[in-house]
């Protein structure tokens, strides 16, 4: 794979390529669905999730931006990523797709992994946020792989 940026961002990619997959040739009903209960998660709000925390992690940490939610809260001040009802399936993908490109250009521009950048007083560096964005998008596959199967029968990576 390379030198340890290469592996890291490429596993990366590879996680979000994943999340893509399991949404690809569903219908936007489908994508909306809550097909596990009694969670109320579904691919779209999984993958409105999964753009709202590029941006957090890497323009707001590493690249220190302001940039706020690209879905609004509720009356409550609770996020609304996972309220997908009257959500425009096209719109968040479109959302996701910028989010990852904005991110792959703030990696592409650090000069090194160690990188380091802030949220309160805890410093991160782009190692660290890689990884946890390996992480996230693993953890969140795996419930992304549960939905396309309940929802299709589809399964595998």
């Amino acid at each position: 794979m390379g030198d340890e940026r290469a592996t890291l961002t490429s596993l990366l990619q590879w996680q979000r390529d994943t999340l893509m997959m399991k949404c690809a040739g569903l219908t936007d009903e489908q994508v909306r669905r809550k097909a596990v209960a009694p969670s109320g998660l579904s691919l779209l709000g999984l993958v409105r999730h999964v753009a709202e925390f590029e941006p957090c992690w890497f323009r707001n940490v590493l690249n220190d931006e302001d940039v706020r939610g690209c879905f609004p809260k509720n009356e409550a001040g609770e996020w609304t990523e996972f309220h997908v009802e009257d959500a425009d399936p096209a719109e968040a993908f479109k959302i996701w797709e910028d989010s990852c490109a904005r991110s792959r250009a703030i990696v592409d521009a650090a000069e090194s992994l160690d990188v380091t950048g802030h949220y309160g007083d805890e410093a991160y560096s782009l190692r660290y946020v890689l990884a946890h964005m390996i992480e996230e998008y693993a953890l969140h596959n795996g419930h992304a792989d549960l939905l396309r199967e309940a929802i299709d029968g589809v399964t595998g990576e």
